[in-house]
């Protein structure tokens, strides 16, 4: 939709408030100063100068209110002084009365208010009777508009201050929002990078671990090489597929279709892919299986795959691992353990940094369980969690 041309200009002098002051201190001083020339021009030209020190100030009334109001009641001192009339120029005292209500501090306004009165009184008794009673009614007339003006500017102010709340609430919830966008950011970043850990660690270290068993194999018994290179091939295959789905919320749009994310019923298929990579591993259930929202499935799943990864790495040849669900009233109890070299593994920097293992406690976290970690006392490397069937509200 088209614009008017006030709608043009509104935002232009909006952003422009000196120069509409200025020709609204013009306007003023043509029609009260310059058109009554018989006032100012052929009888006391002392008037004419007040009533320029009286109208000249309104060009600053937003930008300095307070000194350009000391101006004006200057100015209106020097008029009881020097002129016999009640110059038409003083209107400029009830527009400054209204400025300082509305763009002055709080203290200026009630002072203007104050001043704004007494100039009436004063005014009155120079001007239209020398007596207190009879002095009354212009007075009064006087006040009220005195009044009348600050009243407009007190609710010019609170307009003022109800415009910089809302400004401010606005500017708050963008930066909230922000905030929010780059926490959600960061979780995410989060969530992918220990997803991408688990995917490559894990099936690199089962790729390395058939490619070593193969070599050895392969001179005595050629089907067993022929063997390794095949679940080498499937393990690529599936961590290509992994890691496909894994990227894919990376990209635009949702034409993709991904498969479903890994749960607890997944990991007996995941011990025996690492038993087929040469790891003596046994899988131990106990209980009745519980329902479980899937995010603290996944991180069940997880937790055995790293683990596992983990043994691959660091038992050593000839190791030996047991994971163990147990399926508790509250909770899924998972434990991996393995009687390798344990302690001098996590000692030699290979693994990551410990980021494997943050992860693992990262996600038993999210979920509201806890995980424990560390060498066991009689060899090896253990790893203890428990993940709640209800996540904590």
């Amino acid at each position: 939709m088209e614009r008017s041309p006030a709608e043009h200009l509104a935002p232009w002098l909006r952003d422009r408030p000196f120069v509409v002051d200025t020709v609204l201190a013009a306007l003023i001083g043509l029609v009260t100063v310059v058109l009554p020339s018989g006032t100012y021009w052929s009888s006391e030209r002392a008037s004419f100068l007040v009533g320029v020190l009286l109208v000249a100030p309104l060009a600053w009334r937003r930008r300095a209110p307070v000194p350009a109001a000391a101006v004006v009641v200057a100015a209106g001192l020097l008029e009881l002084l020097v002129s016999d009339q009640f110059l038409a120029a003083n209107y400029a005292a009830l527009v400054m009365v209204y400025s300082l209500a509305a763009y002055a501090p709080r203290w200026a306004g009630q002072a203007g208010l104050a001043v704004g009165l007494l100039g009436a009184l004063l005014a009155s008794l120079r001007y239209y009777s020398t007596d207190v009673f009879d002095a009354v009614v212009p007075a009064g007339s006087i006040g009220v508009a005195v009044v009348a003006a600050w009243a407009l500017g007190d609710l010019r102010r609170a307009r003022l201050l109800r415009l910089a709340a809302l400004e401010e609430r606005a500017q708050l919830l963008e930066l909230e929002r922000d905030q929010e966008m780059r926490l959600a950011a960061t979780a995410e970043r989060a969530r992918i990078a220990r997803e991408m850990h688990d995917v490559v660690a894990h099936s690199l270290s089962v790729v390395i671990a058939q490619a070593d068993g193969g070599r050895y194999a392969g001179r005595a018994d050629p089907q067993a090489a022929t063997d390794a290179l095949e679940a080498i091939a499937a393990t690529g295959r599936q961590a290509l597929t992994d890691m496909r789905a894994l990227l894919g919320v990376l990209r635009d749009g949702g034409d993709e279709e991904y498969a479903p994310q890994p749960d607890v019923a997944a990991i007996p298929a995941l011990v025996e892919d690492v038993r087929g990579s040469g790891l003596d591993v046994d899988l131990i259930e106990e209980g009745t299986p519980q329902p479980m929202p899937a995010g603290p499935q996944l991180a069940a799943y997880r937790i055995v795959q790293e683990s596992l990864t983990n043994v691959l790495k660091h038992a050593g040849p000839a190791g030996r691992a047991w994971v163990r669900l147990q399926w508790r009233s509250d909770a899924l109890e998972l434990s991996v353990l393995d009687d390798g070299r344990g302690a001098a593994a996590t000692a030699d920097g290979s693994d990551g940094l410990g980021q494997g293992l943050r992860g693992m406690r990262e996600r038993a976290l999210l979920h509201g369980g806890h995980l424990e970690a560390g060498p066991r006392a009689g060899g090896g490397f253990g790893v203890h969690a428990a993940l709640p069937y209800r996540s904590p509200r």
